[in-house]
């Protein structure tokens, strides 16, 4: 089974997936945004595979501190530019298994995938 955790590292959300993984012994990859990076194909495939509009993480401050004219012209396309150049607006972590991809932790979503 091939497993990859996306995201960021400093993030709650992240560390709470992280530890739920370890404390399984799910034995996974975790592609760190800063350090190994994101591409138009990547992120193509995150919005392709789980929706742009659930892909944007409107919540963060990254999000808050775009121009109100980047916010209305926002779509497939623009998310795409938009969340290659910031990827802290990427909604994480996405969780990757054999293929498939998953957005979000909560510990009963993962359990039942690893059942």
């Amino acid at each position: 089974m091939t497993i990859t955790l996306y995201g960021i590292p400093n993030c709650d959300t992240m560390k709470k997936a992280r530890k739920w993984l370890e404390a399984q012994g799910v034995d996974y990859q975790f592609h760190d945004y800063r350090k190994d990076g994101v591409d138009a194909t990547l992120v193509s495939e995150f919005c392709q595979a789980l929706g742009w509009e659930n892909v944007l993480n409107k919540r963060g401050t990254t999000f808050r501190q775009l121009t109100q004219a980047q916010k209305d012209s926002l779509n497939g396309d623009t998310a795409i530019t938009l969340l290659v150049e910031q990827p802290a607006m990427i909604k994480r972590p996405v969780l990757r298994v054999n293929g498939e991809l998953h957005l979000g932790f909560k510990a009963e979503q993962y359990a039942a995938l690893f059942s």
